[in-house]
């Protein structure tokens, strides 16, 4: 019996092979960008929306999607001369806890540098028509330990006085929750 040679591949059609593999996946990874909400309203400005008292409700979930929480939160927004903002935010979930994050919101290359207490990595608050978008790295317990999980953040203005808020929750890269919350003006 004879043995055949195995095919030799030569390495740039392997690296071809691997891109035509791996592109579909990563494109279906991008999400959009903020420029594609250009010109669509209600118009979403920070300062203009966030402003005097508002209030949310919304729910977190776990990685498969099932609703593992909900909450009322409560929102007191100001903005100093300079156009730095505050946002005073207290948190009341179903299982009785309660959280506070106060935001402070510098006006930064069209946009806000974004920081909290628990925000291990701030974030940058970019806005274009009726969206905001802000990603950045939020301190979260949970079972006795502390992680620092990304949180992209992506709001919506859908009437004068309602936004709805979606935010994909990683860790080290892997989804591993989602909050959703509908925030209105007083």
């Amino acid at each position: 019996m004879e043995v055949q040679p195995m095919a030799v591949i030569h390495p740039a059609r392997r690296v071809y092979g691997l891109l035509f593999l791996v592109l579909p996946f990563l494109a279906a990874c991008s999400g959009p960008a903020i420029n594609d909400y250009a010109g669509q309203e209600p118009e979403l400005v920070p300062s203009e929306f966030f402003q005097g008292e508002l209030t949310a409700r919304g729910v977190v979930k776990n990685r498969s999607g099932e609703v593992i929480r909900h909450f009322d939160a409560t929102i007191d927004a100001s903005w100093d001369e300079d156009g730095v903002g505050t946002l005073d935010e207290v948190f009341t979930y179903s299982d009785g806890e309660t959280d506070t994050r106060v935001w402070t919101l510098e006006p930064r290359d069209g946009g806000y540098h974004a920081t909290a207490g628990d925000v291990t990595e701030p974030g940058f608050m970019e806005f274009e028509g009726n969206a905001i978008h802000m990603n950045y790295v939020l301190e979260v317990s949970f079972g006795g330990s502390t992680y620092n999980v990304r949180m992209d953040d992506w709001m919506y203005r859908v009437t004068e006085d309602t936004v709805i808020n979606e935010t994909e929750m990683t860790w080290w890269g892997f989804r591993v929750g989602e909050v959703v919350l509908v925030i209105q003006r007083q």
